[in-house]
């Protein structure tokens, strides 16, 4: 594609390569003629699979490691011109009963990449993958950049210090950052395999199943679901921003909110072998539930000329009909 000339030749390292959003941004460099060094720690249950770069394979340099590995790092930061730092555990449920494996993945591992940027290339440009849950419980909506910021979990908590170290370094040390904040991200290779990790995944597993889809609730809470090749070109979008957008905080959302239910019912026209139902929050979930969500992206498409273009229609259909053909890959095996 045209906006992704100024990738060709240069050298990328993309942290959390191997997960879902990663590899599919590992894929979009490659193909930009980007040289592509993913860096992913194979956090258990987190969604690093290798299937996702199955055909961009032998186009890759892939390190498994943490990304507080400081030797590693080190070694391979001054190279670079672009990272993507997408290593994370976006697991809400998990970041409560594990608080401390949260702290290391989603807080300490990230001021140690920033040292490790400070030290041997204070010029490469980050981009970091943060998330809406750091607004916590939506006080408007939409919900812009200027919300205040009061997470409900652990996980949110961790995410948000992480985006202070990225601001903080570039304030004190001049490191080129911009952050963007993703809501409900799904599309094929995403993380199925078991429900800790978001709804969409394990809704769209059971439509593929032809099981019933359980919505917690009334089914009337909405999201703003956006397909991930639309966040990959954000992703590619804040690569290319301008100096005076350093520091910047960007939500990446879907450009309309559908409620649980209506997503469900979609699905269920998809996959007319499945179903939904409505069911209780199970205990411990309500808590750290947010309710309905949709995020302001104004700011994006003013500074980055970014906006989703896929239709949730074409996105789900899409997503169904790769997990169909690709089921084995990322479920767990019998």
């Amino acid at each position: 594609m045209e906006n992704h000339v100024f990738l060709e030749g240069s050298n990328c390292l993309v942290t959390g390569g191997l997960g879902f959003i990663g590899s599919r941004l590992a894929r979009a460099l490659v193909n930009a003629g980007s040289n592509v060094t993913i860096v992913d720690s194979q956090l258990e249950g987190a969604g690093a699979n290798w299937f996702n770069i199955d055909d961009i394979r032998d186009s890759v340099q892939v390190n498994i490691a943490d990304i507080s590995d400081r030797t590693l790092m080190d070694e391979l930061l001054p190279y670079q011109n672009y990272v993507f730092n997408l290593a994370a555990s976006i697991s809400h449920l998990d970041s409560m009963e594990n608080p401390l494996m949260d702290l290391h993945a989603n807080a300490g591992a990230h001021l140690s990449l920033l040292e490790s940027c400070r030290h041997t290339n204070p010029d490469v440009r980050v981009v970091f993958a943060s998330t809406r849950q750091v607004y916590g419980k939506p006080q408007s909506s939409p919900v812009d950049e200027n919300h205040p910021v009061k997470p409900v979990d652990v996980n949110g908590i961790n995410k948000w210090s992480a985006e202070e170290y990225h601001r903080l370094y570039h304030e004190t040390y001049g490191l080129p950052v911009v952050t963007l904040r993703l809501s409900n991200v799904y599309g094929p290779g995403q993380l199925v395999s078991h429900n800790r990790q978001g709804f969409i995944g394990w809704f769209l597993r059971l439509a593929i199943e032809n099981k019933t889809i359980t919505v917690f609730g009334d089914g009337l809470q909405y999201r703003d679901l956006v397909y991930v090749d639309d966040v990959v070109e954000a992703f590619i979008a804040a690569a290319r921003a301008h100096d005076h957008q350093n520091a910047e905080v960007y939500n990446v959302s879907g450009a309309k909110a559908v409620s649980l239910a209506d997503i469900a019912e979609l699905l269920t026209e998809i996959c007319p072998g499945a179903s939904w139902s409505t069911i209780p929050f199970p205990e411990g979930r309500e808590k750290i539930d947010i309710g309905s969500y949709q995020g302001d992206i104004s700011r994006i498409g003013r500074d980055l000329a970014w906006s989703p273009k896929t239709s949730l229609e074409d996105g789900l259909r899409a997503s169904c009909e790769y997990l169909g053909v690709n089921f084995e890959h990322y479920v767990e095996k019998a």
